[in-house]
Order: structure tokens, then C-alpha cells, then sequence
């Protein structure tokens, strides 16, 4: 027995309004609404595209492959969400901060669990591969209080590009990764490598689209974080090169104004004959403002 409220006739012009109707038995409120607006959007893009059967087919067949491509290390669609910029419309979503406060953008794939806690100043790069850097800065409230006992969870790539999974037997395990925790200035410095551009996979489906439409594949230099402190909201971000040539075209849309850093080098003896480095190194400064729970 079909209810009044599911019966209708498909036409072009009642489409989206004849399918919703029948989802209304739906308990699950939230499902059905959400459902409800992606088949009126959805069907509201192919009224204004109006692809041939040969042109849907070819949509179908991606979003398969797209799927095929999909393993226990390598989610596609993930990648696909990062490229068409809706990864970071949900997290901006989520994630929307009081005047003051860092900016979050996207975890990104090669964060690695249990990554080794180590004292403040410490040197992250376990091979010695790269042009020496060093970062630091505070993190602070809103109030601008330094929050003592924040956990500072940091990864980056080398100098060539690459995170340490990606290059097993090549890099040595946690190469570039490494966790702290602020005393009671709220400061924070550990020591790595000037990190590079690098591509994000672009051998699949999602590589491919890219090509066709004449978009690059890769990612500004920057630095992960996350930064967790009892009673504040769990921050995610980057710190980013001002001066990398993919600064104002990231492939994943993670770039944010608030976010860039100067990677200065210092360069002059009499800079750093004082400090814990021999040679020239790029200096990294950066404040981090977490907000309260």
C-alpha cells in the first residue's frame, strides 16, 4: 500500500520533489533531510548541464573507478572531497573560530599515531637531510595567556617532498615527527628541515580529472600541527610558505592567510654563532591562539 504522500508521477519538472516525497517515511529525520537535499541539488545541476546518456555513463564509470582505486591505504574519494574544495567547506563549517583565534584547515593523510614526545628544542630530522630550520612561537588563549601543558603534535615532509611513510627503508621511522609539551610561558621550538612542495597522488581517477580541467596536483611547503590543551578546543592546522610557488593555488584549498609564516633564513655569522646551529638556518615564528571548550 503506497501512502498519499509517496505517490506522484516522474516528470522532468517534478523530479526532485516526486523522489523526495517518497523518502518521507523515513524515521531517521536528519538522513531524510540531508538525502532530500542532495537529490534537489543534484537533480537541479543535470536540468542545467543536461548530459547525453554517453556523458552520465562516463560519470558513473569514474565515481566506479574512483572506488576501485580506494584501498587500506589510499581513499580516492577522500582525495576527490579534497580536490573539489569540499574538505575544507566542511571543516570551515566546523570549525568556525572566534575573532582571534587560529585557523584550523585539513588533517591530511600521513599523520602517524604515537609519534615519539621529546624535550623542547629537540631536532626532528633523524637523517640529517635538508637546510636546517627552526620553529617557535606561543601558544596562547584568546585573552593572549600562555596555556602551559599543551600537546604539540608536529609532522612534516623533507626536503625532497616526501613524509617518512611514503618512503619506508629511505627516511628512518618518525623522521620529521615529533611531540612537545609548552611550560608555563606557553612556548613552544623544535628543530626540522625546510620542507618542500610535493604532489598529492595524482596516478588515479582524481589525477586524471585534474589534468583534464588544467589543475596542478600540488601542495605549498608547510608544517602540520595538532595542538591539544585541557579545557580548549582541539586545534588542526599547518603553518605555510609565503614564498612557495604553489602558495596561491594548493591543490586541497588548505591555504589560509592567517597561516603563513616567513621562512627567514639567517644567514650572517654573527646570527647564529650564538645559537645551537653551525651554519646558516631558516628561521620559522608563529603564535598559536586555541579556544576555550
Amino acid at each position: 500500500m503506497i501512502a498519499d504522500h509517496e505517490k506522484g508521477y516522474f516528470t522532468e519538472e517534478t523530479s526532485a520533489e516526486v523522489v523526495s516525497a517518497r523518502n518521507n517515511s523515513c524515521d531517521n529525520v536528519r538522513l531524510r533531510n540531508c538525502v532530500n537535499i542532495l537529490v534537489k541539488h543534484i537533480h537541479a545541476a543535470v536540468k542545467e548541464m543536461e548530459p547525453t546518456q554517453d556523458e552520465w555513463l562516463k560519470a558513473i564509470m569514474f565515481l566506479t573507478e574512483t572506488g576501485h582505486t580506494c584501498n587500506d591505504w589510499r581513499q580516492e574519494f577522500i582525495l576527490l572531497s579534497d580536490t573539489m574544495g569540499v574538505s575544507m567547506l566542511v571543516d570551515a563549517i566546523n570549525n568556525r573560530k572566534p575573532t582571534g583565534a587560529s585557523e584550523s584547515t585539513v588533517l591530511g593523510p600521513f599523520h602517524v599515531a604515537d609519534a615519539p614526545e621529546l624535550p623542547m628544542g629537540s631536532n626532528i630530522c633523524l637523517d640529517g637531510k635538508g637546510e636546517p630550520m627552526m620553529v617557535r612561537g606561543r601558544i596562547l588563549d584568546t585573552s593572549g595567556k600562555p596555556i602551559s601543558g599543551a600537546k604539540i603534535d608536529v609532522w612534516q615532509a623533507n626536503d625532497e617532498g616526501f613524509y617518512d611513510v611514503q618512503q619506508k627503508g629511505i627516511q628512518p621511522d618518525f623522521n620529521l615527527r615529533g611531540v612537545f609539551r609548552t611550560g608555563e610561558d606557553g612556548s613552544y621550538c623544535f628543530r626540522g628541515v625546510k620542507p618542500k612542495f610535493y604532489p598529492i597522488p595524482d596516478d588515479g581517477p582524481v589525477g586524471k580529472l585534474l589534468g583534464a580541467l588544467g589543475r596542478h596536483p600540488y601542495r605549498p611547503a608547510h608544517f602540520h600541527y595538532i595542538l591539544q590543551a585541557e579545557g580548549f578546543e582541539m586545534l588542526i592546522t599547518h603553518i605555510f610558505d609565503p614564498d612557495d610557488p604553489y602558495i596561491n593555488s594548493d591543490a586541497v584549498f588548505g591555504v589560509k592567510k592567517s597561516l603563513m609564516a616567513k621562512f627567514q633564513l639567517v644567514d650572517a655569522p654573527e646570527q647564529f654563532a650564538g645559537s645551537s646551529f653551525d651554519e646558516p638556518f631558516y628561521l620559522v615564528e608563529h603564535d598559536f591562539v586555541l579556544v576555550k571548550e
